[in-house]
């Protein structure tokens, strides 16, 4: 969350010649340094540390999840690199953000639920803009019977994320995927893969 902060400390400190660095949270670093302080930088500035995609998804009965499945699967046939995905309801909530601001682009995708979303993807959002996620590239899959609206309540939640490039497809699932539905996704496959 403080990166512009961390920025200035990195320029001060690029005069020292530092030989131990004693973070407040973390062990004290007295080895490869010039390793911690890249990741300092890269962190600080959010800027990506490798090429990939990740799709965070939460699914009530299965069809977003197949959704999210054959995405993957059409990511991975074109070869892109680094494909996770990850299911909020049951992975660990810290690695699903730290992959977040680790990979280039993002997939969301989630159910509307009491005309907003999962409470899942709406903590997972949550903690993506409390630490100022920024500078990537975000795809929508939503999911919903008679008024599907979850990418607008997502995008709403990140209308504080700077810099942020939004795919022109978003899938709309109506309850079970389609022929529409499966050609969006297709779409969707091709812009993540530019």
């Amino acid at each position: 969350k403080y990166g512009a902060q961390v920025q200035a400390l990195l320029k001060k400190a690029a005069a020292l010649d530092i030989a131990i660095i004693c973070p407040l949270h973390g062990p004290v670093l007295n080895e490869n340094l010039g390793y911690y302080l890249d990741k300092y930088n890269t962190w600080s500035s959010y800027a990506v540390e490798d090429e990939g995609v990740v799709i965070a998804y939460t699914s009530v009965y299965g069809h977003t999840k197949e959704a999210v499945e054959e995405l993957a699967e059409k990511l991975n046939q074109r070869g892109c690199p680094n494909v996770v995905v990850a299911d909020l309801a049951r992975c660990d909530m810290a690695e699903a953000v730290a992959d977040a601001f680790r990979y280039r682009k993002l997939v969301l995708a989630t159910t509307t639920y009491n005309a907003t979303i999962f409470p899942h993807m709406q903590n997972f959002i949550d903690h993506l803009t409390a630490r100022n996620y920024q500078s990537r590239t975000v795809g929508m899959i939503e999911n919903g019977a008679w008024a599907p609206m979850a990418a607008k309540v997502m995008k709403k939640m990140l209308e504080t994320s700077k810099n942020l490039t939004y795919t022109d497809t978003t899938v709309t699932v109506k309850c079970a995927l389609n022929d529409a539905s499966r050609a969006q996704i297709d779409a969707l496959a091709d812009e993540l893969c530019k």
